[in-house]
Order: structure tokens, then C-alpha cells, then sequence
């Protein structure tokens, strides 16, 4: 399953997504990992969270983003939610035709593995297309 959180550039994603980390935290019977760009949420996620930098890791474009979403699948069979901010900024450019096939592949990814992923989108809703929300819920 993959949830999208959309908005523009300050509407409130990112806080919204912490809220959402914390109380999925909570609840969860596995491990939930957090992704970001930069090191910007380490105060705001509880402790328990698995807060990943893809700066550290030389993260960069779909390819390289997908391989390693799957590897932390791959590698930890007891991950139960993977919740990605700033998306665009990690995968580089702003491409709907690119993340439409990129969520589609994450789809198969999440079905395969058991894992919920939560990506933030900063772009308006009319720019994604429709055939994202047949495999993708919005928040």
C-alpha cells in the first residue's frame, strides 16, 4: 500500500508526515524507518524510528531511490512502514510521467514485502496522474 501526502511548498506536508511517524510508532508490532534528505526531522521523530539520511548513502534519482527502498526491505524482514519526505528532492527533478512509474514500482515493492510506504509529494494533485491514485491512496 502506498500513501501520498500532496501540497505545495509550505502547506504543511512534512509536519503532517511526523505526526503521522510518531503515532504509527506507537502502534506498530515491527519497525518503521523514516526517510529524508538532509538531517532535518532527528528531533521530531520519537527515538524508535529507524531515521534514514539519503544524503549518507549518495541517494539520488528514481533508479538509485527505488534500489534502496528495496534494499531496506530486503534486509529487514520486520519492517512494517517506510515513510519518505521531500520525494522530489531526493529523486532530483520533478517528472510525473518518471513518478508515476516509480510509485507504480513501489506498488509491487510494498505487496511483495508486507510494508506501507508514505511518500510526501510537494506538487499540486492535478499534476499527478490519475493512474497513481488506482495504486495510491492520498492522505
Amino acid at each position: 500500500m502506498i500513501n501520498l501526502i500532496i501540497g505545495k511548498r509550505g502547506s504543511g506536508k512534512t509536519k503532517k508526515l511526523i505526526e503521522i511517524v510518531n503515532e504509527t510508532a506507537k502502534s506498530s508490532k515491527g519497525n518503521v524507518v523514516c526517510i529524508e534528505k538532509g538531517n532535518t526531522l532527528r528531533f521530531d521523530i520519537t527515538s524508535s524510528v529507524r531515521l534514514c539520511d539519503v544524503d549518507e548513502y549518495g541517494v539520488n534519482g528514481y533508479d538509485t531511490y527505488y534500489g534502496f527502498l528495496a534494499g531496506i526491505c530486503a534486509g529487514n524482514y520486520d519492517v512494517t512502514d517506510i515513510f519518505c519526505d521531500a520525494t522530489f528532492k531526493i529523486l532530483g527533478e520533478k517528472d510525473f510521467d518518471m513518478i508515476t512509474e516509480f510509485l507504480e514500482r513501489v506498488s509491487a515493492l510494498a505487496e511483495d514485502s508486507n510494508v506501507k510506504f508514505t511518500f510526501t509529494l510537494s506538487c499540486d494533485e492535478k499534476d499527478i496522474s490519475s493512474k497513481v491514485f488506482t495504486f495510491a491512496k492520498k492522505l
